[in-house]
This record gives structure tokens, C-alpha cells and sequence, in this order.
């Protein structure tokens, strides 16, 4: 699955399930809770189970899909962590986890992980101070990103930054310089996605 830039609703509904908390999501698969389609509802009531594969290949695609990676990255992502000491599928999680347009969304500097790698790509992220446009640079513990100057009175940085519940414990934020330091690396039971990781391990395992 490429980097996905259309309709992120019909998305989630063809998983079953909201992948991306905001309310207009959970409203949507509330009132349409079958698949996208012509045949969707019909779909909804036809599904069976699903062999091993169909269910390693929808993890991996939900992966894919939350963090707005194309498929030959996430398959780097997995020879990174399997070649790391400990657990394949949590390693792959980490290491996501750590991407530069996923911390500025989870710092909550953008609504979305798609508004999050447009602000990096335009240039309106610092990471220790020097500007950075590189969504998939790996930030290290101890090192802090922020926004440029002119984007921290931008309405839609504040929008996101108030309606932002919480940020995750690796991550120490600061909404008056609008920066954030990633403190540690993160762990499993910190990172809050519903995938089943292991099956994404298993996926890729089987082709390798």
C-alpha cells in the first residue's frame, strides 16, 4: 500500500475500525459501519473468516496507513528491526514511532500524520535548532524539535495544540516555545496504535 492522499474515512472503513482518533472519523464509520462500496453492506454480512495471510496483510496494511509510509519503506523499517537485539514487531513500532513527521503529531503540532509530513516537507520544522524536511529523519532521545517562528501563531498549530488530549511519556512537551523533546525511546505498551505488530513480523518473515 502506497502513501495514501485520498479520502482517509473510506480508508478506516475498509478496515472496520477508526485508525486516526478524531471525532469526525468515529462519526462516519458510526453511521456507515460496513465497508466502501457499491456492495458494502452486502460485504459486511459475506465476510468470513480470513486466512492467515489476509489478516497479516491487513495489519500491515493498517501500519502503513497510520504512519503514511509507502510499502518498500515499511518493509525497510522491518529488516532495520529485525536485525536489532529484542522483539521484531516492537522494534518496528520504535523505530516508526521516531520518525520526524510522526512526533511533530504526536506533540500534537498537527491535527493529522498527513498535516504533520506537509509541515515538515514545507521546511517548518527545527530539529535542535536547524531546519529539517525530512519526514522520515530518525529523531534521537535527548534531541528537540519546534516549530519555525512564524508557524507557532498559525490557527491551525493552535487548533491542534487545544484540542491535543495528551502527549505520550517519551515525549516532553512545551506549548509556549511549541517544541518537543523525545526524552527516550519509546516503548510497546506506550505506543498507542491498534495493530497487532506481530502479524506485520510474520508477513514479512514468510517473504524473506
Amino acid at each position: 500500500m502506497a502513501s495514501y492522499h485520498g479520502p482517509k474515512a473510506r480508508v478506516q472503513r475498509r478496515f472496520g475500525e477508526v485508525l486516526v482518533p478524531r471525532p469526525k472519523y468515529a462519526r462516519i464509520l458510526d453511521k456507515r459501519s460496513y465497508p466502501p462500496g457499491d456492495h458494502g453492506k452486502e460485504k459486511q454480512f459475506r465476510s468470513g473468516r480470513r486466512s492467515d495471510y489476509g489478516l497479516q496483510l491487513n495489519e500491515k496494511q493498517k501500519v502503513a496507513f497510520i504512519y503514511n509510509v509507502r510499502e518498500r519503506q515499511l518493509r525497510r523499517y522491518f529488516l532495520r528491526a529485525r536485525q536489532m537485539p529484542g522483539n521484531t514487531g516492537a522494534n518496528l513500532l520504535g523505530l516508526l514511532e521516531r520518525r520526524l513527521d510522526n512526533l511533530v503529531y504526536r506533540a500534537g503540532f498537527a491535527a493529522t500524520i498527513w498535516h504533520a509530513r506537509q509541515m515538515v516537507n514545507h521546511g517548518h520544522i527545527l530539529v535542535d535548532g536547524k531546519r529539517l524536511n525530512i519526514p522520515s529523519y530518525s529523531v534521537a532521545p535527548g534531541q528537540t524539535l519546534a516549530l519555525v517562528e512564524k508557524m507557532r501563531k498559525n490557527v491551525h498549530v493552535i487548533e491542534s495544540l487545544e484540542s491535543n488530549a495528551y502527549a505520550p511519556q517519551y515525549l516532553s512537551v512545551d506549548t509556549n516555545t511549541v517544541s518537543a523533546t523525545l526524552t527516550r525511546i519509546p516503548e510497546r505498551g506506550e505506543i498507542q496504535v491498534p495493530v497487532d505488530e506481530q502479524l506485520v513480523v510474520e508477513f514479512y518473515t514468510r517473504l524473506t
